[in-house]
Protein backbone atom coordinates (compact mmCIF):
# COMPACT_ATOMS: atom_id res chain seq x y z
CA UNK A 1 0.00 0.00 0.00
CA UNK A 2 1.36 3.73 -0.75
CA UNK A 3 0.89 6.24 2.14
CA UNK A 4 -0.05 9.42 0.78
CA UNK A 5 -0.05 12.84 2.23
CA UNK A 6 -1.91 15.85 0.93
CA UNK A 7 -1.42 19.37 2.32
CA UNK A 8 -1.32 22.46 1.34
CA UNK A 9 -2.14 26.42 2.33
CA UNK A 10 -5.73 27.86 3.93
CA UNK A 11 -8.41 27.18 1.20
CA UNK A 12 -6.26 26.32 -1.25
CA UNK A 13 -8.58 23.27 -2.47
CA UNK A 14 -7.07 20.19 -0.73
CA UNK A 15 -10.44 18.76 0.39
CA UNK A 16 -11.70 19.00 -3.14
CA UNK A 17 -8.81 17.60 -4.27
CA UNK A 18 -9.11 14.74 -1.54
CA UNK A 19 -12.63 13.68 -2.34
CA UNK A 20 -11.20 13.53 -6.36
CA UNK A 21 -8.62 10.87 -5.44
CA UNK A 22 -11.14 8.93 -3.31
CA UNK A 23 -13.73 8.85 -6.24
CA UNK A 24 -10.72 7.40 -7.93
CA UNK A 25 -10.84 4.51 -5.08
CA UNK A 26 -7.96 6.05 -2.89
CA UNK A 27 -8.97 5.59 0.95
CA UNK A 28 -9.26 9.51 2.24
CA UNK A 29 -8.46 10.05 5.72
CA UNK A 30 -9.15 13.75 6.78
CA UNK A 31 -6.73 14.31 9.82
CA UNK A 32 -9.21 17.56 10.72
CA UNK A 33 -11.84 15.26 10.89
CA UNK A 34 -10.11 12.98 13.46
CA UNK A 35 -8.86 16.01 15.63
CA UNK A 36 -12.64 16.81 16.12
CA UNK A 37 -13.10 13.38 17.37
CA UNK A 38 -10.02 13.29 19.58
CA UNK A 39 -11.14 16.37 21.35
CA UNK A 40 -15.17 15.14 22.02
CA UNK A 41 -16.55 14.06 24.73
CA UNK A 42 -14.94 10.36 25.48
CA UNK A 43 -12.01 11.44 23.07
CA UNK A 44 -8.75 10.47 23.56
CA UNK A 45 -7.86 14.18 24.23
CA UNK A 46 -10.61 15.54 26.16
CA UNK A 47 -9.78 15.61 29.47
CA UNK A 48 -6.09 16.36 28.61
CA UNK A 49 -7.80 19.71 26.87
CA UNK A 50 -9.74 20.48 30.07
CA UNK A 51 -7.22 19.99 32.27
CA UNK A 52 -4.81 22.06 30.43
CA UNK A 53 -7.08 25.33 29.18
CA UNK A 54 -9.40 25.27 31.71
CA UNK A 55 -13.30 24.07 32.30
CA UNK A 56 -14.83 27.18 31.07
CA UNK A 57 -14.13 25.98 27.55
CA UNK A 58 -17.04 23.22 28.08
CA UNK A 59 -20.50 24.51 26.47
CA UNK A 60 -23.71 21.57 26.86
CA UNK A 61 -20.68 19.38 27.64
CA UNK A 62 -18.44 19.69 24.55
CA UNK A 63 -15.18 21.97 24.29
CA UNK A 64 -16.30 25.54 21.88
CA UNK A 65 -13.61 24.40 19.70
CA UNK A 66 -13.79 28.01 18.28
CA UNK A 67 -13.10 29.38 21.92
CA UNK A 68 -10.08 27.16 22.03
CA UNK A 69 -8.24 27.93 18.74
CA UNK A 70 -9.06 31.63 20.16
CA UNK A 71 -7.11 31.01 23.00
CA UNK A 72 -4.06 29.21 21.42
CA UNK A 73 -3.93 32.15 18.56
CA UNK A 74 -1.00 34.04 18.67
CA UNK A 75 0.56 31.58 21.47
CA UNK A 76 2.69 29.39 19.92
CA UNK A 77 3.50 27.71 23.47
CA UNK A 78 -0.23 27.54 23.73
CA UNK A 79 -0.60 25.91 20.29
CA UNK A 80 2.09 23.78 21.00
CA UNK A 81 0.90 22.28 24.49
CA UNK A 82 -2.49 21.49 22.62
CA UNK A 83 -1.29 19.68 19.59
CA UNK A 84 1.03 17.79 21.85
CA UNK A 85 -2.65 16.63 23.25
CA UNK A 86 -4.11 16.29 20.13
CA UNK A 87 -1.76 15.00 17.39
CA UNK A 88 -0.52 11.71 19.07
CA UNK A 89 -4.32 10.15 18.99
CA UNK A 90 -5.07 11.56 15.62
CA UNK A 91 -1.46 9.96 13.95
CA UNK A 92 -2.60 6.62 16.44
CA UNK A 93 -6.34 6.56 14.01
CA UNK A 94 -4.52 7.26 11.14
CA UNK A 95 -1.95 4.71 11.50
CA UNK A 96 -4.94 2.19 12.55
CA UNK A 97 -7.03 3.24 9.42
CA UNK A 98 -4.13 2.49 6.91
CA UNK A 99 -3.61 -0.74 8.74
CA UNK A 100 -6.86 -2.06 8.12
CA UNK A 101 -7.24 -0.53 4.80
CA UNK A 102 -3.90 -2.00 3.67
CA UNK A 103 -4.98 -5.56 4.91
CA UNK A 104 -7.84 -5.32 2.63
CA UNK A 105 -6.67 -3.78 -0.18
CA UNK A 106 -2.25 -4.60 -0.06
CA UNK A 107 -1.93 -2.63 -3.38
CA UNK A 108 -4.28 0.61 -2.38
CA UNK A 109 -3.61 4.17 -1.84
CA UNK A 110 -4.27 5.92 1.53
CA UNK A 111 -4.63 9.69 1.45
CA UNK A 112 -4.25 11.53 4.77
CA UNK A 113 -5.62 14.89 4.22
CA UNK A 114 -4.11 17.34 6.83
CA UNK A 115 -3.28 21.58 7.38
CA UNK A 116 0.12 21.09 8.75
CA UNK A 117 1.49 17.38 7.67
CA UNK A 118 4.97 20.15 7.07
CA UNK A 119 4.73 22.05 9.73
CA UNK A 120 4.39 19.04 12.68
CA UNK A 121 6.88 16.73 10.46
CA UNK A 122 3.97 14.31 10.00
CA UNK A 123 4.47 14.29 6.02
CA UNK A 124 7.93 11.95 6.77
CA UNK A 125 6.03 9.22 7.67
CA UNK A 126 4.29 9.04 3.87
CA UNK A 127 5.64 7.56 0.59
CA UNK A 128 4.77 10.11 -1.40
CA UNK A 129 3.31 14.01 -0.27
CA UNK A 130 0.85 15.98 -2.83
CA UNK A 131 0.75 20.05 -2.33
CA UNK A 132 -2.19 21.72 -3.67
CA UNK A 133 -1.41 25.71 -4.20
CA UNK A 134 -3.23 28.54 -5.64
CA UNK A 135 -2.14 32.17 -5.60
CA UNK A 136 -2.60 34.19 -2.14
CA UNK A 137 -5.26 36.55 -3.34
CA UNK A 138 -7.00 33.05 -4.03
CA UNK A 139 -6.69 31.94 -0.56
CA UNK A 140 -7.66 35.28 0.96
CA UNK A 141 -10.71 35.14 -1.29
CA UNK A 142 -12.11 31.22 -0.68
CA UNK A 143 -10.91 31.81 3.06
CA UNK A 144 -13.08 35.48 3.82
CA UNK A 145 -16.32 33.60 1.38
CA UNK A 146 -16.00 29.92 3.12
CA UNK A 147 -15.12 31.06 7.12
CA UNK A 148 -16.94 34.36 6.79
CA UNK A 149 -14.02 35.84 7.96
CA UNK A 150 -11.91 39.49 7.74
CA UNK A 151 -8.47 39.86 5.64
CA UNK A 152 -6.68 40.77 8.35
CA UNK A 153 -7.95 37.25 10.31
CA UNK A 154 -6.81 35.16 6.92
CA UNK A 155 -3.80 36.98 7.06
CA UNK A 156 -2.88 36.23 10.49
CA UNK A 157 -3.75 32.43 9.65
CA UNK A 158 -1.62 32.37 6.56
CA UNK A 159 1.38 34.07 8.55
CA UNK A 160 1.30 31.10 11.21
CA UNK A 161 1.88 28.84 8.38
CA UNK A 162 4.91 27.65 6.02
CA UNK A 163 4.59 29.24 2.84
CA UNK A 164 3.36 27.62 0.06
CA UNK A 165 6.97 27.98 -1.38
CA UNK A 166 8.25 26.21 0.93
CA UNK A 167 6.01 23.47 1.11
CA UNK A 168 6.43 23.06 -2.78
CA UNK A 169 9.63 22.14 -2.30
CA UNK A 170 8.98 19.00 -0.51
CA UNK A 171 6.72 17.80 -3.04
CA UNK A 172 6.08 15.06 -5.07
CA UNK A 173 3.38 16.63 -6.95
CA UNK A 174 2.31 19.94 -7.24
CA UNK A 175 -1.62 20.20 -8.05
CA UNK A 176 -2.77 24.12 -8.36
CA UNK A 177 -6.10 24.93 -7.86
CA UNK A 178 -5.49 28.53 -9.47
CA UNK A 179 -7.76 27.50 -12.14
CA UNK A 180 -11.06 26.20 -13.13
CA UNK A 181 -12.57 22.96 -11.04
CA UNK A 182 -12.03 21.00 -14.23
CA UNK A 183 -8.46 21.70 -14.82
CA UNK A 184 -7.82 20.58 -11.12
CA UNK A 185 -9.50 17.24 -11.84
CA UNK A 186 -7.81 16.74 -14.68
CA UNK A 187 -4.84 17.21 -12.74
CA UNK A 188 -5.57 15.14 -10.10
CA UNK A 189 -6.31 12.29 -12.20
CA UNK A 190 -2.61 12.62 -13.33
CA UNK A 191 -1.48 12.44 -10.09
CA UNK A 192 -3.37 9.03 -9.30
CA UNK A 193 -2.27 7.78 -12.28
CA UNK A 194 1.34 8.37 -11.74
CA UNK A 195 0.70 7.40 -7.59
CA UNK A 196 -1.20 4.00 -9.62
CA UNK A 197 2.20 3.10 -11.16
CA UNK A 198 4.60 3.39 -8.14
CA UNK A 199 5.56 0.39 -6.64
CA UNK A 200 6.96 0.40 -3.04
Amino acid sequence: MIKVGLTGGIACGKSFVGEALARCGCLLIQADELGHAVVAPGGEAFAGVIAEFGVDLLVDGKIDRRQLAARVFGDPGALARLNALVHPPVIAREEKLMAAFAAAQPKGIAVVEGAILIETGSYKRFDRLIIVACTIKQQIERSMRRDRITEREVRARLDRQMPLEEKRKLADFVIDTSGTKEDTLRQTCAVYHELRRIEI
